[in-house]
């Protein structure tokens, strides 16, 4: 009996956190997760050459962290937060910027991430304390209390990797508080020095064949519903959707998503890339036209897609165990063109997701072996099995205790000796197999639908939700109109088309709804309706009034809570 293979495909990525007006970064996530997430798992495939990986950067992501990359070559840190790190003498600082650090420097999960650290939890201490004496109290803490904060919390956002090779981390910490401009300037000359190395250190890991890289197209649309609106009832029949009809051009702007996002790929890492983990794993039969068309030899959804295509395909058939179906590559095919396609295993990937954290890290990595061993008994009926696990590359992390670091050492280690998993890459999984010759599954129908419960009612359905759709078609219709009067120069044109592209990104519609943090959506909401904003003013139109009041409010949740993630049932 072969060996059975196992793709681990993380998937990076943040939205755009610019203000395209000014350049300033609106949320410092992108740098916060360079210097912890994307450092550690970079660390982790060097320290174990024989594992391989699909590596998925969304390009607004590489975008971004080029962006800093410039701030720090330039000296012009346009982050807020990064600024003021490095501020010479916070005594300075206005109220506003005050406010901004208390506000800003306590988001993090509290429990593996502040609780641990005596001297940082001293200062979330104070901070409850004078807060429930009145805000105004809060405006007159010490500049040696914001420079101990401001210091804590990158402290606490760098990965365990870095504090494992970088000294001066572990002195910080050691030292505790008092911290002086000199140790806030050693830090954030570190932060700098990290950010530059990230593409470099992926590029050289793709360029020895450990990882392959895929992406994701541009901005991160919701492909299927930017296409048709209509795809959402493919899986939820009574989904109520937007007022309007369908988003202008959607179609279009896909194919520009898409091609815009291969030509970066393409400039950063000197290939073509063979594969599109499509944003937040949502397919449709339309989208798959789409990334035949483009060349993509393999796409990849959730397992709860593939069983409602199964049950598309052949409505009366009884759907057998998920060992008989899950373990294979898929052929879905238009006309003379074909695309294979794979679905991840959700429960695995949400034991990485969200329960792993909660065991010891050699247990959970042997459990996981366990069960990809017993996968390979159990679908034994497939030849050339093929396990899919995808998640997040960042976000689960933070729930770990030292950042993953145990469990992710200890699962490379045990997967790099097993002698019956192999840990490949989709390429070289098709490249192996030869399928342009073997006969292969071929799947009649696709159910639209995305990795989170296999619909799409995470970014569409409710009411505010279908409200952000309208007012993006709305300033859509705008944005055809001007471009086609001829009003605009070639520049303007560009940097129009550019900011549209920010507003159609996933990530807006995932935040507006009634189940995230008051604080979560208000960031969110804020932005989109920012980016709304700059487009109207790139077009040379007022700004409608209906887009400068708030869509969504969200609920109260308790704090640290990691809201990035979905179970995918």
């Amino acid at each position: 009996m072969n060996p059975i293979n196992l793709v681990l495909l993380w998937h990076m990525h943040q939205p755009d956190y610019r203000d395209h007006e000014t350049g300033e970064f609106l949320l410092p996530w992108v740098y916060l997760h360079a210097i912890k997430d994307y450092t550690d798992m970079a660390h982790h495939l060097e320290s174990h050459p024989r594992i391989k990986v699909v590596i998925n950067f969304v390009p607004v992501l590489l975008d971004q962290l080029e962006d800093y990359i410039q701030q720090f070559a330039q000296g012009e840190i346009r982050d807020p937060l990064l600024r003021l790190l490095s501020k010479p003498d916070l005594n300075l600082i206005t109220a506003k910027e005050r406010a901004y650090i208390l506000d800003s420097c306590f988001r993090s999960n509290h429990t593996t991430m502040l609780e641990p650290y005596p001297a940082y939890r001293h200062l979330r201490d104070l901070y409850a304390m004078l807060r429930e004496q009145g805000d105004k109290d809060l405006m007159y803490v010490s500049d040696q209390y914001i420079a101990d904060l401001l210091t804590w919390y990158h402290l606490a956002w760098t990965g365990e990797s870095v504090r494992r090779s970088h000294a001066i981390v572990v002195q910080l910490m050691t030292q505790g508080k008092n911290f002086s401009f000199a140790d806030r300037m050693q830090l954030f000359n570190l932060i700098g020095e990290l950010i530059q190395d990230l593409i470099p250190r992926y590029r050289k890991l793709a360029a020895s064949g450990q990882i392959e890289l895929s992406i994701t197209p541009h901005y991160h649309p919701l492909a299927p519903l930017l296409i048709d609106f209509s795809s959402a009832r493919d899986s939820e029949p009574n989904a109520v959707l937007p007022s309007s009809a369908a988003y202008p051009g959607g179609r279009e702007r896909v194919v520009f998503h898409l091609e815009s996002s291969i030509t970066s790929h393409q400039q950063r890492f000197n290939v073509e890339p063979t594969g599109i983990w499509p944003a937040e794993g949502a397919i449709s039969t339309a989208l798959l036209n789409i990334l035949m068309e483009s060349g993509c030899r393999w796409s990849a959804s959730g397992e709860s897609v593939l069983v409602n295509s199964l049950r598309k395909s052949n409505p009366d058939q009884f759907l057998p165990d998920r060992n008989q179906y899950l373990y294979r590559p898929y052929q879905i095919a238009d006309k003379d063109k074909s695309i294979l396609c794979f679905f991840r295993d959700d429960k695995l990937s949400d034991m990485i997701g969200f329960e792993y954290s909660k065991w010891f890290g050699r247990d959970a990595a042997e459990h996981f072996v366990y069960t990809i061993e017993k996968i390979r008994q159990e679908a034994q009926s497939i030849e050339n099995q093929i396990v899919s696990v995808i998640l997040d590359g960042e976000n689960a992390w933070e729930s770990y205790p030292y950042n993953g670091y145990y469990f992710l050492n200890d699962l490379y280690e045990l997967l790099s000796n097993h002698p019956h998993i192999q840990t490949t890459t989709y390429q070289d999984y098709i490249d192996n197999h030869n399928f342009s010759r073997t006969e292969i599954k071929v799947l009649p129908a696709v159910a639209a639908g995305s990795w989170v419960y296999g619909t799409f009612s995470t970014w569409i359905g409710d009411h505010d939700k279908n409200l952000a759709w309208d007012l993006l078609c709305a300033a859509k219709q705008s944005y055809d109109l001007v471009m086609k009067s001829g009003r605009l120069t070639d520049q303007e044109m560009r940097l129009a088309e550019l900011q549209l592209a920010s507003c159609e990104s996933s990530d807006w519609f995932w935040w507006l709804g009634d189940y995230n943090s008051p604080q979560a959506v208000a960031s969110f909401d804020r932005l989109f309706r920012k980016n709304l904003s700059n487009l109207y003013r790139l077009l040379k139109l007022p700004v409608p009034a209906v887009v400068l009041e708030p869509i969504s409010h969200g609920v109260g949740r308790g704090a640290g809570l990691n809201e990035t993630m979905r179970r995918s049932s």
